[in-house]
């Protein structure tokens, strides 16, 4: 496979993946970080990071906006509840064992 065909299909794969979890905004990010060890937040600093080493000038918020696909402000106050004690202690849990590692 040539560089450009694997770089449109990864670029094609980020964006199934940013629909799917747009499409399931259920699934909360607290959720994807026990489960995982990222979310969506993970996914706009690695947005970040990447366009800023192409020296593409993009701060966080536009970062989160291009993942969440609105303001992160909005995306929170709309779909994001508090997190459960039992979401606190399970993400706790998977903190520790990471760093355990």
């Amino acid at each position: 496979m040539d560089t450009q065909t694997e770089t449109e299909i990864q670029a094609a794969v980020l964006r199934r993946l940013l629909t799917h979890l747009d499409n399931n905004k259920d699934v909360q990010n607290i959720d994807l970080m026990i489960l995982a060890g990222f979310c969506r937040n993970c996914l706009s600093k690695w947005y970040m990071a990447e366009a800023n080493a192409r020296g593409e000038a993009i701060d966080y918020d536009a970062a989160r906006e291009a993942i969440y696909g609105m303001p992160y402000s909005e995306w929170k106050a709309n779909h994001q509840p508090d997190a459960t004690p039992e979401q606190l202690a399970a993400f706790e849990a998977r903190q520790k064992a990471r760093a355990d590692q």
